[in-house]
């Protein structure tokens, strides 16, 4: 089973968006996967949990969007997509490549 984390400050409005790219990236995949949130209100929590900002998405206890000088935070995240458009989520593609390096039972095709 997959275990994915959204991790987020209170009423984030970018998290509905994962949650729905999450779902269309893993729809008609062969895996099990469970999704829950954790709350962030402070840095030191953000800090212990691994956040670099709201949302991060841990999948298997790991941000598969991390980069290098990121450090934790409880500021806004955001992702660039393949042609350096910045949104407030991962793109599907994105995820599915993700959830692939992750979980190899969770490669797909499906089109965007």
């Amino acid at each position: 089973m997959m275990h994915l984390e959204i991790l987020q400050v209170p009423d984030y409005p970018n998290v509905p968006l994962l949650e729905q790219r999450i779902e269309h990236a893993l729809s008609g995949v062969p895996i099990e996967w469970e999704l829950r949130h954790v709350i962030i209100e402070d840095p030191r929590s953000a800090e212990l949990a691994g956040m670099a900002g709201s949302p991060t998405l841990l999948v298997d206890g790991h941000d598969p969007f991390a980069e290098p000088d990121q450090v934790p935070s409880v500021s806004c995240r955001l992702y660039r997509d393949a042609v350096g458009a910045v949104g407030g989520a991962p793109t599907v593609t994105a995820l599915r490549n993700a959830f692939e390096r992750d979980s190899p039972t969770a490669a797909t095709s499906v089109p965007d």
